[in-house]
């Protein structure tokens, strides 16, 4: 279980851009889904340590990647105007390990996700981050302004100012 938990660190738009793996919960509860399986245990874990593996996800300006697999590689993009709902789901083992599943639907038709998001610790923030996204809402960078630009800046209000007074003159002559 993990030591801090997600509401205790403070979640941005670069932290979500920075997420690429899930948790490393995730295995452990792919673990405890094989174990389910008893005598099958050996055959389950094998595609699921794969998967946990080969597991990426990418969070760009356009939209969301995920990709997965070895001998049959699969990879999944969305952008973030085709997403149509978004849901979490957190059994009880993935809420005793501090992970979850975003999973996103689109217009599609298909009653299923098209994309789930396993093993997100900050589930939560992940999905605000999408709803905002989705909903249009862009997080423009702070610019910094140099000294040239203000400079520039100085010079556009006093021609503006030389123009509104030549502008003036005109009119008080007309």
């Amino acid at each position: 279980m993990p030591t801090d938990s997600p509401a205790a660190r403070p979640v941005d738009e670069a932290f979500i851009h920075s997420i690429e793996r899930p948790h490393p919960s995730l295995m452990k509860l792919y673990f405890l889904q094989a174990l389910c399986t008893l005598f099958l245990f050996p055959i389950v874990i094998v595609p699921l340590y794969f998967r946990y593996h080969t597991l990426r996800y990418r969070f760009d300006a356009e939209g969301i990647s995920a990709k997965w697999g070895i001998l049959f590689r699969r990879e999944v993009y969305l952008t973030y105007k085709r997403i149509q709902d978004i849901h979490v789901s957190r059994n009880l083992f993935e809420r005793w390990l501090g992970i979850g599943q975003v999973m996103l639907q689109t217009a599609a038709g298909s009653s299923s996700a098209e994309l789930t998001l396993e093993g997100m610790e900050h589930h939560a923030a992940v999905r605000d981050f999408l709803y905002a996204r989705m909903r249009g809402v862009r997080a423009e960078p702070a610019v910094a302004v140099t000294k040239e630009e203000d400079d520039v800046v100085a010079l556009l209000g006093s021609i503006q100012a030389e123009l509104e007074g030549a502008r003036r003159s005109l009119e008080r002559r007309v």
